[in-house]
């Protein structure tokens, strides 16, 4: 059974009246787009951070992982092996209707076979995917004022876990075009654009699990959200 993901899409027209609709779309590609801060010094965290929990560097920056896009899902609930997997809210650009459109995602990961396989371990794990979705050309012009955000419920009360704006992130149209230009054919792409870094608890600890996750993508001149929640069940490893 082929996976179709449902979108209320809304448009802003040039008077400023918006307008909805509804958007099912069959994904045919998936990228993950990774090492996307717009400078060294947000690349350098997200890598010295990742190396903290056994990563490897990149080869390069961006890199541009394929990973099915069976993996989308817009559930409340995944379920990932393991307890130490956990999510990254991320920009989400994707195709549909001729129009190129923005959601929020989490490119959730299994942390455990990242340390020896980033590719991998972005396979290992479904990809939560907001219902809403803003038309890209409308809030590209000013892109680097939108907010991203998320929280994870730690210790039975819920705390941040990202915060920031696009400025941090490479302009997204450009990371899209990075692979997608030369394809065609755009029509049912999907593209996760990369994140910000995890803000410590109080133990110290950055990129962690979590059983539950809030992504968000905030518009503060329109004053509206995109807003996904989800949680993880861990299933047990059996040897």
């Amino acid at each position: 059974m082929s996976l179709t993901l449902s979108f209320a899409c809304e448009s802003v027209a040039a008077d400023g009246t918006r307008s909805s609709q509804l958007l099912a779309v069959p994904p045919r590609q998936l990228v993950i787009a990774g090492w996307t801060g717009r400078d060294a010094a947000a690349i350098a965290h997200h890598i010295e951070e990742l190396e903290a929990i056994g990563v490897p560097r990149p080869s390069s920056v961006p890199l541009y992982y394929r990973v099915s896009a069976g993996l989308l899902t817009q559930s409340a609930a995944i379920e990932a092996l393991g307890a130490q997997s956990s999510g990254e809210a991320e920009p989400m650009l994707f195709c549909a209707a001729g129009e190129w459109w923005l959601t929020v995602a989490s490119d959730h990961t299994d942390r455990r076979v990242e340390t020896y396989s980033v590719a991998v371990s972005k396979q290992m794990c479904a990809k939560p995917v907001a219902t809403t979705a803003w038309r890209w050309r409308d809030v590209a012009p000013y892109q680097d004022e939108l907010q991203l955000r998320s929280r994870i419920l730690e210790e039975g009360r819920w705390i941040d876990y990202q915060q920031g704006t696009f400025a941090s992130i490479r302009p997204l149209a450009a990371l899209r075009d990075g692979i997608y230009q030369a394809e065609g054919g755009d029509e049912g792409r999907f593209m996760t654009c990369g994140t910000l870094g995890a803000i410590p608890n109080g133990k110290g600890e950055g990129i962690r699990p979590a059983t539950e996750m809030e992504l968000e993508i905030h518009d503060p001149r329109l004053k509206r959200s995109i807003v996904h929640r989800y949680a993880v069940q861990a299933l047990e490893v059996v040897a």
